[in-house]
């Protein structure tokens, strides 16, 4: 199995193990004592801060306000909304014993929070005045995994997970879309990732949900990943939970509702979004470290050092996140090898003739353009740009990638072809046993309906009936 001098197995031989050995490699992660539980490290969680604190930005710009629920959830509670529980079964992890003896009513630890919310929902609304109620949440959830992968599927993650109560059906469904697009957005402009926002099949929907809403992700192995989702949940919860109101002419009426999350599974996919054989490519706009500054001092010199330090106080001030690799024992070359690993956007390299020269050496990530001298006065006014530049970049190149993998398919050995290394467009005719038939022969799932895109009637790819949707639908393989 081919290799390079990391160590790292190359991303064309064995994609999951690429993807294992990197996350680990650049210490984003390491794993926890107990089974599929994941320990996320300090340059991983930085990731995910910066993801967190824009997103949590934009839902309370959109006047959702943050709360928290308990962790524990009495069992009789999952099982009031049946669809809901027999779709977590599998998954739950139940307390039965607490405070050395046997508790009167099991306890399930949240693998979502939609009931424990109902129940509160439930005692806070009486009104129409008191509608739309618009909560979020940061918090962990656990399920208990068989095959877990770090970020992508373990027992405990972490995630966000909004949860709205409305007067009506249309006010339910365009909150829905309002949290799509926000993900959208995010996906977009923070992590340099070209999703496609679509409708999940009925087979694919979330458990005890009208309609599921998604945004779908291609990795650089052809597989889709599912990086957020949006639920209408119609009356489902408001009936199971008794979440009423008294409207205008004082009629008592069911609360629509709706619940939607994203997870630090988007770690995972900026992972296999835009790395590489050499490890990570971070998008700068969540990079922990933007530039990474390496003083070239061979046994030290007081001058490069100080100069590094100064050119790292002017990029902050700059609002460039800026990091110094000052560790004396470890030679430049270790030292650009570890941070391409790690995937930092820009390196600038510092040493005696550039410092007399007034110039710091810049190196890009990514983009093929090697090494080029550069002011050292007008870094601060250059970097910004140059970020915003790579990250433009690699959203371009992550679109190229998808479309060159993405074919619309007529029949069955095109379809076939395609989601052995990509996405397929196809026309289906929504059957639930076509979709396990699909499934059990190829692994492709039906990954969206997509929102956008022309209507088109015609024959299912597999089995020939009518199609369903007035549309294509994309297929892949998924994590």
């Amino acid at each position: 199995m081919a290799r390079d001098e990391r160590g790292v197995t190359a991303q064309s031989e064995d994609f999951a193990a690429w993807y294992n050995e990197v996350v680990f490699k650049a210490a984003l992660v390491d794993r926890g004592p107990a089974k599929g539980t994941m320990v996320i490290r300090p340059y991983g969680y930085r990731l995910w801060e910066l993801l967190q604190s824009e997103l949590d930005r934009r839902i309370k710009d959109t006047g959702h306000e943050n709360a928290y629920f308990p962790l524990l959830i009495p069992e009789s509670y999952l099982s009031r909304e049946a669809e809901h529980v027999e779709g977590f079964a599998p998954e739950l992890a139940v307390v039965t014993h607490a405070g050395g003896k046997e508790l009167e009513e099991a306890l399930v630890v949240r693998p979502t929070s939609e009931t424990i919310i109902g129940e509160m929902m439930a005692k806070w609304i009486s009104s129409h005045r008191d509608l739309p109620l618009l909560l979020n949440q940061w918090s962990n959830v656990v399920r208990w995994e068989l095959r877990p992968r770090m970020f992508l599927r373990t027992t405990e993650f972490l995630w966000q997970e909004g949860h709205t109560a409305h007067v009506d059906e249309a006010d339910a469904r365009r909150e829905t879309r309002l949290a799509l697009d926000l993900y959208h957005e995010v996906a977009r402009d923070l992590a340099a990732m070209p999703v496609v926002p679509g409708e999940k099949t009925p087979g694919e929907r979330f458990a005890g949900a009208v309609d599921t809403l998604t945004i779908e992700a291609m990795m650089r192995d052809g597989r889709a990943l599912q990086a957020g989702t949006s639920h209408y949940m119609g009356t489902n919860f408001a009936t199971a939970f008794d979440i009423r109101y008294t409207g205008e002419s004082g009629r008592e009426e069911l609360c629509h509702t709706t619940s939607w999350g994203m997870s630090t599974r988007m770690i995972g996919g900026i992972v296999m979004t835009h790395g590489d054989d050499k490890g990570l490519v971070l998008p700068p706009r969540l990079a922990p470290y933007q530039v990474v500054i390496v003083p070239i001092t061979r046994g030290g010199n007081e001058a490069v050092e100080q100069a590094a330090q100064d050119l790292a106080r002017r990029l902050r001030a700059a609002g460039v996140r800026t990091h110094v690799d000052a560790r004396a024992q470890l030679t430049p070359g270790f030292k650009y090898n570890e941070w391409e690993m790690r995937g930092v956007p820009i390196r600038l390299e510092l040493g005696p003739r550039d410092l007399e020269a007034g110039t710091a050496m810049l190196v890009k990530r990514l983009g093929g353009e090697g090494k080029r001298a550069i002011s050292i006065d007008a870094l601060p006014r250059a970097l910004p740009e140059l970020l915003d530049e790579f990250q433009a970049y690699l959203l371009a190149r992550a679109t190229a990638f998808r479309d060159e993998r993405t074919r619309t398919v007529d029949d069955w050995d095109e379809f076939a072809a395609a989601v052995a290394s990509g996405w397929a467009l196809a026309l289906h005719c929504g059957a639930a046993a076509c979709e396990d038939d699909i499934k059990s022969v190829t692994a492709a799932t039906p990954r969206c309906v997509p929102l956008e895109g022309d209507s088109e009637s015609g024959r299912c790819v597999r089995c020939g009936a009518p199609s369903a949707y007035g549309k294509r639908v994309i297929f892949g393989r998924a994590y």
